[in-house]
Parts: structure tokens; sequence; C-alpha cells
């Protein structure tokens, strides 16, 4: 999936507060043609209808400058809002054309009822619950599917255990794990001296 938008150029002279004023968002696109970078604004609404529908550093985004004769695909990179009040400060976006490889980031999806919990009253630990990957800009994965059912008490998918498409590699540890089944929890020695002091004690005959 993708989305496309339609920027300007960012006119010269213009502070951020003032173009967000005039409800637009000031945007850098990197990586374009080999260029530092390229200073545009964008639509705050049609940028706010944007982040509905693209994962940050994982969708790619048509960015369009008609002006510039500027049409690239490029990947959200970074979205700033205001520290309290929320609102949508600055946006960076990344071109991929031309890159021989992108490193993205792609959310995990768990699939399957594990039979450490169905079956051994044990616990899921979910420690990843997306991975840092690299791959071909026109390979981008929208999410990586994890099959947990059958995992038992004690065990765990690491990293290197995933079944990544062909030509995505993580760019991670390989030995980090992503997901575990933890044994149930045993008694706290405080409810066992609570169930000691309240057992009956007997008197001496």
């Amino acid at each position: 999936m993708d989305f496309t938008i339609e920027c300007e150029p960012r006119k010269s002279g213009i502070n951020p507060r003032q173009l967000r004023r005039e409800g637009q968002i000031p945007v850098v696109l990197y990586g374009h043609k080999k260029a530092e970078s390229v200073s545009l604004s964008l639509s705050a609404v049609l940028a706010e209808k944007m982040l509905t529908a693209v994962e940050v550093n994982n969708t790619l985004v048509k960015v369009n400058v008609p002006e510039l004769s500027l049409n690239c695909l490029s990947l959200l990179r970074d979205v700033q809002t205001h520290p309290w009040k929320g609102n949508l400060y600055h946006l960076s976006f990344f071109a991929i054309s031309g890159q021989d490889s992108v490193t993205i980031t792609a959310p995990l999806h768990f699939n399957g009822e594990p039979v450490g919990v169905k079956n051994e009253n044990g616990s899921l630990d979910t420690v990843l619950t997306s991975l840092e990957l690299q791959c071909d800009p026109k390979s981008i994965p929208e999410f990586i599917e994890v099959d947990i059912s059958a995992l038992k008490v004690g065990d765990a998918i690491h990293v290197k255990d995933l079944s990544l498409p062909k030509g995505v590699v993580s760019s991670g540890e390989e030995n980090r794990i992503v997901v575990s089944i933890l044994p149930p929890a045993g008694p706290s020695s405080s409810d066992e001296e609570t169930s000691a002091a309240d057992e009956p004690t007997t008197a001496d005959e």
C-alpha cells in the first residue's frame, strides 16, 4: 500500500510558525537525487489524513511537487508534534529512488494460541512488537507474521528464528528474544507465610 501527497516548495523567508498559521506543515525531503534536503510545505488537512493511513518508516509515500517537477517514492521517517498540545509540527521524508536498500520498521503480527498458554497455564511475554529490517525499496513488507501456536512453557522465538521474506534481513541482534512463554506464577513467600499463619494449632496434651 502507498499514499500520494502533493507538496509545494517552501517559500523563502517564511518561518515554520507562520507556515502553520496558514494551514501548512513544514516538510523536509532527504535523499532525492543525492541532494542534502529539499524544503517543502504540505496542507495540514492532507498531512493529518496521510497519518491515518501511513506507518512511520514502513509505508511508501509518493511525494509530488509539480513546481519542481519532482515525483518520487519516499518513506515517512519522522513526525514531530507539539510536546503537550499534540499539534502536528513537522514531517521528514526519505526518498528511496536510487537506493540499493533501505532500513524500515515492520510490525510483528502474532498468530495462534500457544500450547503453553492454552494447556500449561503459562503466560505470553511479548518482548518485541516491531523489527528493524533492511530490504530492497521495492520489497518493503507491511508486517512480519510470527506463528506462536507451537510454543510451550519455557520456549522462546528469537530474531534469528523469524521467517523473513526473500531479500529482507534483520538489522538488529539475531539472538534477541521476540516472544516467550513464561511458567505459571507460583505462590509468593508472603502467600505461604499467610497460609501457614492461618493453619490451626493444637495444644500439647
